[in-house]
């Protein structure tokens, strides 16, 4: 799984980047083509939702999609065998 910000959707209110117990949003340092800056993504291997999804079969966060007045951040599967990143953090 791979988090994913639609920029056509997203305001840049940066709710997301407050509510995040993971710190994976940052807020963006340059306007899109409606002028919103929207928020960017920090190392986001450290959200559990996209380590942990398929494994436990259930959404383990999910703050960021659910505070978002938008709906502009999902999930979309990644292709198999595309390789990815996973931060462990003790």
């Amino acid at each position: 799984m791979r988090l994913v910000i639609d920029e056509k959707r997203c305001k840049g209110c940066n709710l997301c980047t407050m509510v995040c117990p993971y710190h994976i949003f940052k807020q963006g340092k340059k306007p899109n083509a409606r002028g919103v800056v929207v928020p960017e993504l920090d190392r986001p291997e450290r959200c559990t939702n996209c380590r942990l999804r398929k494994l436990y079969g259930r959404t383990l966060c999910g703050m960021c999609q659910m505070i978002c007045p938008d709906q502009a951040i999902s999930w979309e599967e990644e292709k198999p065998g595309v390789p990815r990143k996973v931060a462990i953090e003790y």
